[in-house]
């Protein structure tokens, strides 16, 4: 898929502000300081379309990006803030699980993953949760080029090991580099295949 336009739409506070949902969304979600914001402006080729920072928790919005005029990329807040109260958090939980399990246009959710570190117990139950909602996902390993050798292999063979207790297929996974842009094209391979599939079949997310 050749990015053409991508342009920010808006921010929103609750689900039910988020823009008309009458075409495909793919919406990006990680813990904090995943490297979410980075791979975003990687894979539409913007500099600073998402905004990135230092500080871990930055994105506290429902950021939609309309790209080629025909679907949504859509920036979640990310999930297990250290530095954030605990009514904050319970806050910014509310406002992502009620914007996956309520957005009728959601194609599909990307779970971004540090591929630097061993599998995360934060991470693991939240694609279980994924799994047990029925929400179609896939996972994307981020900061591969952090890693040298077969480090990358290694810990992603983990994390499949470690999923395969519970889950008998593994969904699609992606392993990234938002610094040398190695994995973007995949993603949106992916995406433009599952759009295309959407318009030959003729779904419509009105309701």
């Amino acid at each position: 898929m050749v990015i053409k336009t991508a342009d920010f739409v808006k921010s929103s506070g609750k689900w039910q502000e988020c823009p008309e949902p009458n075409i495909p969304e793919y919406a990006f979600i990680g813990r904090s300081n995943v490297g979410k914001s980075s791979l975003i402006n990687a894979m539409m080729n913007k500099k600073d379309l998402a905004k990135t920072s230092q500080t871990p928790g930055k994105t506290q919005l429902i950021n939609h990006f309309l790209v080629n005029d025909g679907w949504y990329l859509t920036d979640l807040p990310g999930y297990g803030y250290a530095k954030v109260s605990k009514v904050q958090r319970k806050d910014f939980e509310k406002l992502i699980t009620n914007y996956i399990l309520n957005r009728r246009n959601l194609v599909n959710l990307f779970v971004l993953i540090d591929v630097r570190h061993n599998p995360q117990k934060i991470d693991l139950e939240f694609i279980q949760w994924c799994g047990e909602s029925g929400i179609p996902f896939s996972i994307i390993f981020t900061k591969a080029d952090k890693l040298k050798g077969n480090a990358v292999v290694k810990n992603v063979d983990a994390y499949k090991a470690e999923l395969h207790r519970t889950w008998e297929d593994l969904p699609e996974l992606y392993i990234t580099s938002a610094e040398k842009k190695e994995g973007c094209d995949e993603i949106l391979n992916f995406i433009g295949k599952t759009n295309d599939f959407l318009v030959s079949n003729n779904v419509s997310f009105d309701e």
